[in-house]
């Protein structure tokens, strides 16, 4: 095997010399977005992309891949800027208009893909409610594609220079066949935007599969955000693999396989954890391709050229590949990757259509992530930019993994950041709950609140608790109507279980978390008002009860069925999992922050909880940002946060 060559390209660093100066404030540090992003190659590989900031918005950098010279910017006027985006051809990308409307962490994106070329020429409006004039730096062609959807760039087709896949959600709908159950896919044409309906999805949230033709033939989907199904077309009608008796749950379509009626799929029996499976459609033989015993598979590697699967990744504490066909050169340039860059983790996020140059990210748990151009043919690896260049990753904390049993003896996992050139030993603690609670976990990476909280001298525990993503499906599903209890249980053993190591010392220990984790901080501490001298809630759920009223989950009908299947309808059950119908067990200092626009967790649980501490004038510290939604966007009002989070520590923990 070659030994890949790696230089440094600073020329590029160029184009962030007008970012604002560095501060050594923690907690602007720390708060500060990504520099770049979504860094990509073009399908002939003459052209670099990249997201970066102007004025505080997600502006679209494309140069050109010799001299690393930008060619043209893609930067909106108003409160627009760009989302995500797709090379469609070698000189033509499609991207996302997204607008910072206040009430979300996340720019709110309305369906509109807008194409242009490389140099800026012929910009169109391809997909959207306007179909009409739109600016992207320079004049947008009128098109006559107004369409009330969302829309999604499924495939972008780029060996085909014309067209690409779009899948679409549209608006509205009425009646029983709401819009949630006829998500559409669409053959736009890049350069005129006119469109033609190829298939519709027999199922809600579609998940779908198109083959190297772009012709659809599988869908997976849900009626309740936790049972799915898989459908196949036969002669253009859906048919449901619900006949084939397959004793598969979850099941998702991945990849084609070379076998003829076959594909792979990921899919969990009997509950346990997802595996990857070669499932012939027409037979219902299925082969067990890769599984872990632990965890689901955390990425599955497609072969961008070929369309077949070659690697699964797993993050059974660090990750790890396993790489399916160990022959297939993309396989193999991750080999010598990872062998070049050690202590890092290797992704590759984008490739030419021939698979002879490559955008590969580098990151680890102490660096954010490095990108770099790497050149198969001469085995040469090209430094680019770098996510966040202000983070000295030698002086960031290391995560590790930890795994201990839980008092009814299921096996939970989870992880331990440790503060730089300290010694683990009596430390103080913060526990840091992930939201969800189900779907989501935490994983081994850079986490910049937990990094920053650690560069003040103590730990942070991530507990992996029972409802978590992740772990299979009875691990997940262990966690329904079990919010108040169980999950609190796990989170409270596993912060037992390093005070029994040792590691952090049992008088300084406080508990931070958002959305569901910050009702795992304030539930937890009424679990164990003597554990936990101070508790923070960020966009929490305090009273249960009211999320069938307020919020967007019970505004959907999934999502009421969702809410049926999770927290169950005991309304007395659901009361006493609640922070705000027992505020009379705290005792430790509390802490609540706030979006006031928040759509998921609504300003209406925060007063629900305010009501109940100020009736027993319980005192606590409010921080609410009224522009602010679910997680707080703005850079500057991140950095407030962290401050006032960090006082908020640093006065309960003696930091």
């Amino acid at each position: 095997m070659k030994l890949i060559k790696i230089i440094s390209f600073a020329c590029i660093t160029l184009l962030s010399s007008n970012i604002f100066a560095k501060t050594n404030e923690a907690a602007r540090l720390f708060s500060r977005a990504a520099e770049f992003s979504q860094v990509k190659i073009s399908p002939g590989g003459d052209y670099l992309s990249a997201i970066s900031q102007k004025d505080d918005k997600a502006m679209l950098l494309i140069l050109d891949a010799k001299t690393k010279q930008p060619i043209h910017v893609v930067f909106f006027p108003g409160n627009a800027q760009v989302g995500r985006y797709e090379w469609v051809n070698d000189e033509r990308v499609v991207l996302q208009k997204v607008y910072l409307k206040g009430w979300s962490n996340q720019p709110q994106y309305f369906g509109e893909l807008i194409a242009v070329n490389a140099d800026g020429s012929d910009s169109t409006y391809l997909f959207g409610y306007k179909g009409a004039e739109q600016q992207t730096g320079s004049r947008v062609k009128k098109t006559n594609t107004a369409i009330r959807a969302t829309a999604t760039i499924l495939d972008p087709l780029p060996d085909n220079k014309r067209f690409m896949l779009v899948q679409a959600l549209p608006w509205g709908g009425g009646g029983s066949n709401t819009a949630e159950n006829t998500q559409k896919v669409y053959r736009v044409d890049v350069y005129k935007g006119s469109r033609k309906k190829i298939a519709s999805s027999p199922i809600p949230y579609a998940n779908f599969l198109n083959d190297h033709e772009g012709n659809v033939r599988f869908v997976s989907g849900t009626k309740d955000y936790v049972n799915s199904t898989l459908f196949y077309r036969d002669n253009n009608e859906w048919v449901d693999t619900a006949k084939l008796n397959l004793n598969l749950d979850a099941i998702a379509p991945i990849a084609f396989s070379n076998k003829k009626d076959s594909l792979y799929v990921t899919a969990s029996e009997s509950g346990g954890t997802r595996g990857v499976y070669l499932l012939n459609i027409k037979t219902g033989d299925k082969q067990l391709v890769s599984r872990d015993k632990v965890v689901d598979p955390s990425n599955l590697w497609i072969n961008k050229t070929t369309k077949k699967l070659y690697a699964v990744e797993y993050e059974n504490g660090y990750p790890t590949y396993e790489f399916v066909d160990s022959k297939d050169p993309s396989a193999v340039y991750i080999k010598q990757l990872l062998a070049a860059l050690p202590g890092h983790q290797i992704h590759i996020v984008s490739q030419t259509n021939n698979a002879k140059k490559m955008i590969i990210k580098a990151f680890n748990d102490r660096n954010p992530g490095h990108y770099y151009l790497f050149d198969a043919d001469a085995i040469k690896l090209e430094y680019l930019v770098s996510k966040k260049k202000w983070i000295d990753p030698e002086k960031m904390a290391e995560i590790k993994p930890i795994h201990f049993t839980s008092r009814d003896g299921v096996e939970i996992h989870g992880y331990l950041t440790l503060p730089n050139g300290l010694e683990a030993k009596e430390l103080p603690l913060v526990v840091n709950p992930h939201g969800g609670p189900h779907g989501p976990r935490d994983w081994w990476g850079f986490d910049p609140q937990n990094q920053l909280i650690a560069s003040q001298g103590a730990a942070v525990l991530q507990v992996n608790f029972r409802g978590s993503g992740g772990y299979g499906i009875n691990f997940e599903n262990a966690g329904h109507q079990k919010w108040g209890t169980e999950i609190q249980y796990d989170i409270i053993d596993a912060t037992k279980h390093v005070i029994e190591q040792g590691i952090v010392d049992k008088e300084r220990i406080c508990i931070v978390g958002g959305s569901f984790g910050g009702y795992s901080a304030i539930q937890s501490a009424t679990i164990e008002p003597d554990l936990f001298k101070c508790a923070i809630g960020f966009a929490g759920v305090y009273d249960l009860p009211l999320m069938f009223d307020e919020g967007d989950v019970q505004g959907r009908r999934a999502g009421k069925r969702y809410l049926k299947e999770v927290l169950g309808e005991d309304e007395k059950l659901l009361e006493s999992m609640s922070p705000t119908h027992n505020v009379g067990k705290l005792k430790a200092n509390i802490m609540l922050v706030h979006g006031g626009e928040d759509e998921r967790a609504p300003i209406e649980q925060l007063e629900s909880l305010e009501d109940s501490l100020n009736e027993i004038d319980y005192p606590f510290k409010k921080l609410v940002m009224d522009d602010e939604g679910h997680g707080f966007y703005d850079d500057e009002n991140r950095a407030k946060y962290y401050s006032e989070m960090l006082s908020f520590l640093k006065t309960n923990l003696k930091l």
